[in-house]
């Protein structure tokens, strides 16, 4: 994902609800929402160039999702591994808060910047490398936001959905958070972040949902995880220039 917002309520009926948008390069190979061949218990988007995902859920109740994070002056280790690979990782681990602690403490540094999200019906950790290292926590309850930076931090298209979700009902938030989801305008150059690229391209990445030939908003995602494990997640699929290319819900 490249932007996300989420309402984080453990002990309700719906511990989490989740929405964001995957920007990438209309040219690489995805596979749409589906139970994976190689192990139909998770269900989740794929990479078929690397072989991880963005977002996917695992039988019994447990989710992972994941930001790049854009930072000219974070080094990238030569040979990094692909970052979709944490979240199918991230799944299939015997036990997850042992392995979180691994990459925390030694293992997240193979990496390039991230952002991984991993929750359960009762504890939801973000783990995060930037440029200031890596940290692990817990999130606390609330709505929050994650782009491609640190957790909610105040970039305007992540605050716009952000708040979009805060404001909608169980009833309708769907329908809420995904027009903020689906909104092209970019932000004015004032509230522009600096993340060390060029201000054409940090125009065009302000926008919660890109347009373009070549690069632009893929996918945006609604998921549910509720108190009992249950995850329901619904994909709308888009190409280049923004054309619609199908939806699906499917539940695990």
């Amino acid at each position: 994902m490249c932007l996300m917002a989420f309402a984080w309520h453990p002990g309700t009926e719906l511990p989490l609800r989740l929405a964001g948008n995957r920007d990438e390069r209309h040219a690489r190979p995805t596979a749409a929402l589906h139970h994976w061949v190689d192990n139909p218990s998770i269900l989740g988007g794929r990479d078929l160039e690397a072989g991880g995902s963005w977002l996917a859920g695992i039988k019994g109740g447990r989710v992972a999702a994941l930001t790049n994070v854009r930072d000219m002056a974070l080094i990238t280790p030569t040979e990094a591994p692909s970052r979709g690979e944490l979240v199918a990782n991230a799944l299939q681990c015997d036990d997850i808060d042992q392995w979180l602690t691994d990459l925390a403490q030694q293992k997240a540094d193979r990496y390039a910047g991230f952002n991984l999200l991993v929750a359960t019906p009762h504890r939801l950790w973000h783990l995060h490398r930037g440029r200031n290292g890596v940290t692990l926590s817990d999130v606390p309850p609330g709505v929050h936001g994650l782009s491609n930076a640190d957790l909610n931090s105040p970039w305007p298209k992540l605050q716009s959905v952000r708040e979009a979700l805060e404001q909608s009902s169980l009833d309708s938030w769907r329908g809420g958070v995904g027009h903020a989801l689906h909104n092209s305008q970019q932000a004015p150059d004032a509230l522009l972040p600096d993340t060390g690229v060029e201000l054409a391209l940090e125009r065009q990445l302000s926008a919660a949902f890109i347009i373009g030939e070549t690069y632009g908003t893929r996918a945006t995602t609604w998921l549910t995880l509720d108190h009992q494990g249950d995850i329901v997640i619904t994909e709308q699929r888009f190409g280049p220039q923004g054309r619609f290319e199908g939806e699906t819900t499917l539940g695990v």
